[in-house]
């Protein structure tokens, strides 16, 4: 009779455990909110005031949830990932603006030279609080860009707040097909002026280009990446070891060890060791700051201006069934010191404020190009 005791009870504790474990088991609650979510959608279906089309609002929540880790992760429908291919090559329709997302809010990165965005004034730390008379607060990143997007030649109303301004700022501005001239490059008094606008496909072979035809009589050179949001890391690393002999441009960390990279320069610095200035500022973000952080620890090149964004992670970009994909924040960048840029951005060693009256770069009143030439022709 012990014996069938001492079983029955050994049965039920095992039988306990394994109920405990199943119910303990965390997966649970993930269904538990999937279950959840469904309610969700079919309250919405029968109750919600509009009809609703279900395929869009999950599109939404799948952004949302993207969003809610990082400003930079985002879920790109089939059209945006199509737009987002034809970016990168260079030559797209809008405004000429790199947009982020900070506190809720849509933050201009910087405007791109020479576009509709640049030409009204707009300037790099402004926040959209109006997009033709649209609250932006509570909007999507992408939901803004398909706002601003449209028709060339159709214009648009940008309600701006600008820090230290009280006053909201509105610009009428009409969208254009976007052509970057990535590299532009003139002497100015035996000073090589580089202006590298972004990192696109055609950036590295566009700055070699320009480096042959002012190889003569340079007494220095001045890369000027102010502005500049950044792009393909690719193009990074080339214009990075354009300057360098040697070791590392950069390094990827991921969420695993196995995730990690570094990136190492190639012997073959095309100016021979000159002096080199690096201007930046605030409207320089991502693959700028990779270079200018880079050249930095290395001692390559000195850095003027302001303290660059601060934008230093890596985006994948994952293809899904759909022909749409997700950009996914997959790592952080390091510099060669160890330094993560990621919140933090880089700081210049000669810190020189841009004129307040001065809109513009590369003009005649631009005090940081003038003081990098003076210091390069003093050197």
């Amino acid at each position: 009779m012990k014996k069938i005791l001492y079983k029955l009870f050994l049965t039920i504790i095992l039988i306990f455990n394994f109920t405990f474990f199943t119910f303990a088991n965390p997966s649970d609650k993930l269904y538990e909110k999937l279950d959840l979510f469904s309610d969700v959608l079919n309250t919405l279906k029968n109750d919600y005031v509009d009809d609703i089309e279900q395929s869009e609002v999950i599109d939404a929540a799948i952004n949302g949830m993207l969003q809610s880790l990082d400003p930079y992760s985002s879920y790109m429908s089939p059209e945006t990932f199509k737009n987002m291919n034809n970016d990168t090559k260079g030559e797209f329709g809008g405004l000429g603006i790199e947009i982020t997302m900070e506190n809720g809010l849509v933050k201009i990165i910087t405007p791109i030279d020479g576009t509709p965005a640049d030409k009204v004034g707009i300037l790099p730390g402004d926040f959209i609080v109006k997009i033709s008379n649209k609250q932006v607060k509570g909007m999507s990143l992408l939901d803004a860009v398909k706002l601003m997007r449209g028709k060339v030649g159709t214009s648009i109303e940008i309600t701006i707040r600008r820090p230290n301004i009280d006053n909201e700022i509105k610009f009428k501005i009409t969208r254009a097909i976007i052509k970057i001239r990535e590299v532009s490059a003139e002497l100015k008094d035996n000073v090589a002026y580089i202006r590298l606008r972004a990192f696109n496909e055609q950036s590295h072979n566009q700055l070699l280009k320009q480096l042959d035809k002012i190889s003569n009589n340079v007494e220095g050179y001045i890369l000027d990446l102010r502005n500049n949001p950044g792009g393909l890391l690719s193009q990074a690393i080339k214009i990075t070891e354009t300057f360098l002999d040697g070791g590392e441009i950069v390094s990827t960390k991921g969420r695993n060890k196995s995730d990690i990279k570094i990136f190492n320069a190639r012997k073959g610095d095309k100016i021979n060791n000159k002096p080199l200035i690096i201007l930046i500022n605030q409207g320089s973000a991502s693959a700028s700051e990779i270079v200018s952080g880079a050249l930095k620890d290395h001692k390559r090149a000195i850095l003027i201006g302001e303290k660059s964004f601060g934008k230093g992670s890596v985006q994948s970009i994952i293809p899904l069934r759909n022909k749409g994909g997700l950009r996914l924040t997959t790592a952080k960048y390091y510099l060669p010191s160890g330094e993560s840029i990621h919140e933090k951005g880089v700081e210049p060693d000669i810190n020189v404020k841009k004129n307040k009256d001065d809109f513009k770069i590369n003009t005649k009143t631009d005090n940081q190009l003038n003081y990098a030439i003076k210091l390069l022709k003093a050197s």
